[in-house]
C-alpha cells in the first residue's frame, strides 16, 4: 500500500572536474566530468491528487518559479508523455540548494520527481522510460536520477558505471549570485575552447591519491564564468587561503565553489571561519560521496 505521501531527497551534484571536450553541429558541447554528490540536499514530497502542482519552501524558494517552467513539473511532462495515464499529485518542494549555483539543483529536483513518479506508479528504477524523461528534462538530470559517483561524458547523457570512491569532507560556498549556464558558455564562445588537457584516465580510489590526481583536471568553465561573476574569483581565493584546504574548484558552470578538506572537523571549521570573513555568502560544510 502506497503511502499518502511519498519522499525524496535531491542531493547537491558536485563537479570534481569539468573538461570541455568540443562543441556539436547542434551547438551543444561535449564534456567529461567526474562528479560525486554532497550530503546537502533539497527535499521532495509527492501527495498523490488528481491534478499535478508544485509549491516551494526553504532558504531559496524566493529564487525560483514554481510555474509550468520549474524542472520538476517539465519531469513530470516528459514521463507522461511516455507512460499512459500517468498519476501525479502535489509536489512539495523544500528548496535549500543555491539556484542557478552549479551544483544541479534542479536537475536534482527534477530527477527526484521522476523517483517518486516511479514510486507512486508502481515502475522499476530501471525502466528506460525513466533516462529518457530524464535526458528530456535537462542535460544533468540523467546523472542525477541515481546521484552516485561517476564520470559522466557526451552532454551529460553518457554515464559511467558507479564509482567507489572515498568520502571527501568539503566546504561549499556560493556568494548568493545565479549564474545562467548559457551566459557562461557564451562567455566560453568568444574566447575559444581551451587546449585539452587530456582525459582522466584511471580514478584513484584513495582519498590523497584522488586529490592528487584532480590538481591537474580542472574546470573548463572556471575563468568564462568569473567573466560572468568576477565574485567566483573572490570565492575561490578565500577557499585556498582557508587552513587545511586541500583542494579548491568552482562545481558545474558556477557559481557555487567547493573546497576540499582531511576531516568533517576541519571542513566546519572552515564554515565557521569563512562565516566570520563573508557573512553574506552561503557556506555549508558538508561531505561528498558518504556512503549510506
Amino acid at each position: 500500500m502506497i503511502s499518502s505521501h511519498l519522499t525524496e531527497t535531491a542531493r547537491a551534484k558536485i563537479n570534481l572536474s569539468l573538461r570541455i571536450t568540443g562543441r556539436r553541429a547542434d551547438g551543444y558541447h561535449e564534456l567529461e566530468s567526474l562528479v560525486v554528490f554532497a550530503d546537502i540536499a533539497d527535499t521532495l514530497t509527492l501527495e498523490p491528487a488528481a491534478h499535478t502542482s508544485l509549491d516551494v519552501a526553504g532558504p531559496f524558494a524566493g529564487a525560483i518559479d514554481a510555474a509550468s517552467d520549474n524542472l520538476v513539473l517539465k519531469a513530470f511532462a516528459a514521463l507522461a508523455a511516455l507512460v499512459p495515464n500517468l498519476k501525479g499529485g502535489r509536489f512539495h518542494l523544500g528548496k535549500h540548494i543555491p539556484v542557478a549555483g552549479g551544483v544541479g539543483g534542479g536537475s536534482a529536483d527534477a530527477a527526484a520527481a521522476l523517483r517518486l513518479l516511479a514510486r507512486l506508479n508502481g515502475m522499476s528504477f530501471d525502466d528506460a522510460r525513466l533516462m529518457t524523461a530524464a535526458l528530456r528534462t535537462g542535460a544533468d538530470v540523467p546523472v542525477c536520477l541515481a546521484s552516485r559517483a561517476c564520470v559522466m561524458t557526451g552532454v551529460g547523457e553518457r554515464l559511467s558505471p558507479p564509482l567507489r570512491l572515498p568520502a571527501l569532507p568539503a566546504l561549499l560556498v556560493n556568494p548568493r549570485v545565479g549564474v545562467p549556464t548559457r551566459d557562461v558558455f557564451a562567455a566560453l564562445a568568444k574566447s575559444g575552447l581551451p587546449k585539452d588537457g587530456g582525459g582522466l584516465g584511471d580514478i584513484p580510489r584513495d582519498a590523497a591519491a584522488l586529490i592528487g590526481s584532480l590538481r591537474g583536471h580542472g574546470n573548463d568553465l572556471t575563468a568564462p564564468a568569473i567573466v560572468c561573476a568576477p565574485v567566483i574569483g573572490a570565492v575561490l581565493e578565500a577557499l585556498e587561503a582557508l587552513p587545511g584546504v586541500r583542494l579548491a574548484r568552482m562545481s558545474g558552470s558556477g557559481a557555487t565553489c567547493f573546497a576540499l578538506f582531511a576531516t568533517e572537523a576541519a571542513a566546519r571549521a572552515a564554515e565557521s571561519e569563512l562565516s566570520v570573513r563573508r557573512p553574506s555568502w552561503w557556506a555549508a560544510a558538508t561531505v561528498l560521496n558518504r556512503t549510506p
